[in-house]
């Protein structure tokens, strides 16, 4: 709802369109009726999209096109490991992987597969650090290379990655503003690297703050939080409201939204610009 309401309010203020995308490209970890259950909270908060909601799942050939013209430019390749292939090749280097860190692919199989079968395929991360700056966080940079490695774009599984799903998407979308939040911040340097890589413009990035429960963990449905409830949609819209440090509102759900459209125009907006 945080990342709602901003995106929302961020497309309102600069008189642009607002595009909802259930990215279900994991098919296996969405909750069946979930997305279903997300449309009619957005709708219970008058928060409608300016047009019908994309859905990652039924987009596989847009992103085998686009995998397509990596490889034929020889900037994804096959990858033959497993997980603990590369956890091993890692401890083998001296860099044993520690709990919660990113897996840093080591380039294990950037010159072939030495014999071994096609598991996945990875992007060749090009060298140097990537810079870009956040609307809210300012300045980021991450080198890719060696902070990440070269990243999955297809799994074994045959399910696409995030990354080049919503780069692909966002391309198509027309989409020129990213609100979103701050847990994903860290994966727009990957991002950047598939756009310049696919010859995509790179939209402008600002990233929301994080909702934490009690124990300081991001609240999501891996560690069993509860649902957004909006039987009271002006509630869910202050609780966001309140992350984003907007002022709380009383009256109707439209003479809220319509309030926190001139704050944000007044805060947030100004380092759009």
């Amino acid at each position: 709802m945080v990342a709602a309401l901003a995106s929302w309010l961020d497309a309102r203020a600069n008189g642009g369109r607002w595009l909802v995308r259930i990215e279900d490209v994991d098919v296996p970890r969405c909750v069946p009726g979930a997305a279903e259950t997300i449309l009619r909270q957005l709708a219970d908060c008058h928060l409608r999209p300016d047009e019908p909601p994309v859905w990652q799942s039924a987009r596989g050939e847009l992103y085998q096109r686009a995998l397509d013209q990596l490889v034929s430019s020889d900037l994804a390749y096959p990858c033959g490991c497993s997980r603990k292939d590369i956890e091993d090749a890692l401890a083998a280097l001296g860099r044993p992987h520690e709990r919660n860190a990113e897996l840093v692919y080591p380039g294990t199989c950037r010159n072939g597969l030495l014999g071994k079968p096609a598991r996945a395929w990875r992007f060749r991360a090009a060298s140097g650090v990537v810079t870009w700056e956040d609307r809210r966080l300012g300045s980021q940079q991450q080198d890719v290379e060696h902070e990440v490695g070269d990243f999955v774009l297809k799994r074994a599984d045959g399910l696409w990655a995030y990354q080049l799903a919503v780069v692909v998407d966002d391309a198509l979308q027309g989409v020129t503003d990213i609100v979103r939040g701050e847990d994903l911040a860290d994966n727009t340097s990957r991002q950047i690297l598939l756009q310049r890589a696919l010859m995509l413009p790179t939209p402008r990035y600002l990233h929301t703050p994080l909702v934490l429960g009690a124990n300081g963990e991001k609240l999501s449905k891996q560690n069993g939080a509860m649902p957004v409830d909006t039987r009271d949609p002006l509630r869910a819209l202050n609780d966001a409201a309140a992350v984003l440090g907007l002022a709380r509102q009383d009256g109707s759900v439209a003479q809220a939204l319509s309030a926190w459209r001139a704050q944000w125009r007044d805060s947030y907006n100004l380092a759009r610009d």
